[in-house]
């Protein structure tokens, strides 16, 4: 089932001066964390950092199929069942996954397909957002991270902007709001891609893609990042907010027929151009929060001028330095390559990829992809979605950060979280109830930060509720530890009290951190 590629590059305008970076003082540096680190995480410069102040590099891959018209993820198809893919991708080395979606994937009525339910019988009759839900929780026990990658607004395709006629910026918006209360508390899930690779459309100087710094409101991508990740920091001030480039800075392409020097420009990847960044900087209300995203690609996506250099691959970290490497370089903020990828078929590429690893250098990365129906890339798994493509990842393995389970060693089995509960109606009336959920940590560690979610029957809905951050997306509530206590110890217990509307129900499949309470 061959994907049609979103990806395409642009044509480059004149040759660039590099500008000259800044070199980092040398020093002894912080901590590094094992794996992806305790808690959430945020960032000190360049640095991404755990809740201890230890260093976190996020080395992962790109598992698509939510933004595509299946709506789920690809390969479920296959006779490897999907628990085991993970479980794959973590004992290779890989500590994040980011996962595409569309927001046609997040509505009431969508429906997952090309599911294997031979191999994969948990998965029957669920939702995307349910499979979503699994793959996240057990990505969690193998010490895995999560970043959600909002790649399109529908299945359709990608677009230049990041909104269109059926899908405007407040679903957007809303639907970002809407993951961030439905993972809050769940420290698998660390932040949100906001718009895949935002790109210029139209000819300059009649530019309609998005632009950089331009100042438009319906174009300026810079501007849309900070109104969206502002609205998911009000809901979820935990999650980092990763932002990627544009292709060209005005939002167009250059017209190189014209004459006119001045409508020409330097064009990067979709997503790769950071490079107005540093002059217009995305501005967050919560602090260190922000990390830059972009992508880069090799040949096997499209021939770039650069590499038909004579003094290639020695010409590319200054080509990298112009686009997004000075953000790291100069202690501006993180950086974490959300795509980069290739077919390894042509001898360009893999210098291409060897030399872009050795780049890196502290820097983050999510490769592209596991998938290996990425139809200019293919992918770290082979075509049947079990056996591994040894030639790319022996490239990937010296710079990969292998995740730690919780409690355990790297790749080692997860214990289970262990609880009870006890409901009790404290209350009715015509439309309406009152209860209140005990939860006690009968496990033998803490669960820090605690989130526990329930189900109700249809028609249940939530009014409101105490001792937590209460909420509700369906028939599922979430209840996430408040800020000033965070942590549940062993054999301690939590009372979760709320009033809701509707027939009184009691909460139905308990869990505490994803774990199924008796």
């Amino acid at each position: 089932m061959p994907l049609p590629r979103r990806l395409s590059a642009l044509l480059t305008g004149s040759a660039v001066a590099v500008a000259s970076v800044v070199a980092i003082v040398a020093g002894a540096g912080p901590a590094s964390a094992a794996g992806t680190g305790t808690g959430y995480l945020h960032t000190s410069g360049n640095k991404i950092v755990d809740s201890t102040g230890a260093t976190v590099r996020l080395t992962g891959i790109n598992w698509f199929g939510m933004e595509t018209d299946n709506k789920t993820f690809h390969g479920l198809w296959s006779s490897n069942p999907w628990r085991n893919q993970v479980d794959t991708m973590a004992s290779l080395g890989y500590n994040t996954l980011r996962i595409p979606f569309s927001d046609d994937a997040l509505k009431s009525d969508a429906a997952a397909t090309s599911i294997n339910d031979y191999v994969n019988p948990d998965l029957i009759g669920l939702s995307p957002l349910q499979i979503l839900d699994k793959v996240i929780e057990h990505a969690g026990s193998k010490g895995m991270r999560v970043i959600l990658d909002r790649h399109r607004p529908t299945a359709a395709g990608q677009t230049a902007l990041w909104y269109t006629a059926a899908v405007p910026e407040s679903t957007w918006i809303a639907n970002w709001q809407a993951l961030a209360r439905r993972y809050a508390g769940n420290t698998t899930v660390i932040g949100a891609d906001l718009h895949n690779e935002p790109h210029a459309e139209g000819t300059n100087p009649n530019a309609t893609g998005s632009c950089w710094g331009c100042g438009d409101t319906a174009r300026d991508w810079r501007l849309a990042a900070e109104r969206a990740g502002n609205a998911i920091l009000s809901v979820q001030p935990n999650w980092l907010i990763f932002v990627e480039g544009v292709s060209c800075p005005s939002g167009g392409l250059s017209n190189v027929w014209d004459n006119d020097p001045g409508n020409d420009e330097d064009c990067g990847w979709w997503g790769g151009n950071l490079s107005k960044a540093g002059e217009f900087p995305v501005r967050l209300n919560v602090a260190n929060r922000l990390v830059y995203s972009p992508h880069e690609y090799a040949t096997s996506v499209y021939h770039q001028a650069w590499f038909d250099d004579p003094t290639y691959p020695a010409n590319m970290p200054a080509i990298w330095d112009k686009y997004w490497g000075y953000l790291y370089k100069q202690n501006i903020a993180p950086i974490m390559m959300g795509e980069f990828g290739t077919t390894l078929a042509s001898d360009i590429d893999k210098v291409w990829l060897q030399s872009l690893m050795a780049y890196t250098n502290g820097m983050s990365f999510t490769y592209w992809a596991w998938n290996p129906n990425s139809g200019d890339t293919g992918g770290i798994a082979n075509d049947d979605w079990t056996t591994i493509n040894t030639a790319k990842q022996a490239i990937l393995q010296p710079y990969l950060v292998a995740p730690v389970a919780p409690g355990g060693d790297p790749s080692s089995p997860t214990p289970s979280n262990k609880c009870t509960t006890v409901y009790t109606q404290d209350g009715s009336w015509a439309g309406g109830f009152q209860g209140s959920l005990k939860v006690t940590n009968t496990g033998g560690a803490a669960v820090n930060p605690w989130q526990v979610t329930w189900t109700w029957p249809s028609g249940v809905t939530l009014a409101s509720g105490w001792n937590a951050t209460v909420t509700q997306s369906g028939t599922t509530v979430t209840a996430a530890a408040p800020s000033h206590s965070p942590s549940l110890p062993a054999a301690s217990a939590v009372t979760i009290g709320f009033t809701a509307d509707g027939t009184a129900s009691a909460p139905a499949a308990v869990k505490l951190n994803g774990t199924a309470c008796g």
